[in-house]
């Protein structure tokens, strides 16, 4: 007699050639149906029109045949809905995170993605002056550029001449800078103005040569990453790449920006990437005399953190040493300490480091060889 548990078993040995899992895990599998020595499956490819299709069918045929007491195998083919192919996307995403290989990264280091769903919300110039003030407080921190198109760390941490070099094992050295251990693409050039013109699947690949292949310091407390904006292939590489990256989202005060870059905050979730919180960039202007001008509206940073259920780890105000100090390469929380925008970057360091503290390395498993060692000492 034929038994569901067989067929189950059968069908985990269907792998989706692309996804890389069963389409058992997959949801693919909708019904089935066994009727004496009989088995029917309804099978729910992405799309009606998949590539895959013959392939996936012959492999269920093949498969089910294979089963004791299966006489005749009926596959019946349909398509997802659009809630289904999300929900199916999220379990890859998921499975992909979880399996993903070792980078160079230390699993204790706080890996920070700084992120925003559109360009020109001032997104790097507060990656380099984060990563300062989180060094200030006494961590090590490293600052990865993963903007691959639209690099600009190296300026504006005053690494124009700089270039990566390889060291005797291979493995690609950080630049360091201000205490900061620092990559970037722009660090491969020897133009700044050379446009690098590569598509999806290269993009994704710096970044994993970026994690991989650079030999990134094991006591690294954080790694901030300036990101490009939107929700593209290096945010999908990241989240599979990093099982440990966290986001924080960087918005403008106008409530446009703000449904914007709820975009961003979307995709991490559905790629399992928590949220951590968001800054608010460009949070009016304020006059030597004390008078105060929202120019680009108010109340974005804030909406934000609400509809994400985070907080608003802070509001940088407009500040036109931050451009000067970041085309000098002199940022503004080295030059200018005590100006409102490092003041305010200052204090969302301070506000990102409580939430998310350095990993003692002191856990457990530590804890019980220290102890281990004593004893071995005393006796």
């Amino acid at each position: 007699m034929v038994q569901l548990t067989d067929i189950e078993a059968a069908l985990r040995r269907v792998i989706d050639p692309e996804l890389g899992a069963d389409i058992v895990d997959l949801g693919m599998v909708k019904d089935v149906r066994i009727d004496g020595s009989a088995v029917t499956v309804k099978v729910a490819l992405t799309i009606a029109a998949c590539p895959l299709r013959d392939q996936i069918e012959n492999e269920v045929l093949r498969k089910l045949r294979a089963v004791p007491d299966v006489a005749d195998v009926k596959v019946e083919i349909g398509a997802m809905t659009q809630t289904e192919r999300t929900e199916l996307m999220e379990r890859a995403r998921l499975r992909a995170r979880e399996q993903s290989e070792p980078t160079m990264v230390h699993p204790n280091t706080r890996v920070v993605a700084v992120s925003s769903g559109k360009g020109g919300v001032g997104k790097s110039s507060l990656s380099a002056n984060l990563a300062l003030a989180i060094s200030a407080q006494g961590h090590r921190v490293g600052l990865l550029d993963a903007d691959i198109w639209g690099f600009s760390i190296p300026r504006i941490l005053g690494l124009g001449g700089a270039r990566l070099e390889a060291g005797t094992d291979g493995k690609i050295i950080p630049a360091e800078t201000y205490d900061l251990n620092v990559v970037s693409t722009g660090l491969l050039l020897d133009d700044e103005d050379t446009a690098l013109m590569w598509r999806g699947l290269m993009l994704s690949k710096a970044l994993e040569q970026f994690l991989r292949d650079v030999a990134w310091p094991e006591n690294l407390d954080y790694l901030l990453l300036d990101m490009p904006p939107g929700t593209g292939d290096v945010q999908m590489a990241l989240a599979r790449l990093l099982p440990q990256a966290e986001m924080v989202v960087v918005t403008t005060p106008q409530l446009a920006a703000q449904k914007v870059a709820a975009r961003v905050a979307d995709m991490a979730r559905r790629s399992h990437m928590p949220v951590i919180g968001v800054i608010e960039n460009m949070s009016g202007f304020t006059t030597p005399g004390g008078e105060h001008y929202p120019l680009f509206g108010s109340g974005g940073g804030n909406a934000l953190a609400a509809d994400l259920g985070v907080e608003l780890l802070g509001a940088v105000p407009i500040d036109p040493r931050v451009a000067e100090g970041g085309d000098a390469g002199n940022p503004v929380v080295v030059a200018e300490p005590d100006s409102p925008a490092a003041t305010a970057v200052t204090s969302a360091a301070k506000s990102l480091t409580s939430l998310l503290p350095p990993i003692a390395d002191d856990g457990c498993s530590a804890r019980l060889t220290l102890v281990a060692e004593q004893l071995a000492q005393m006796g």
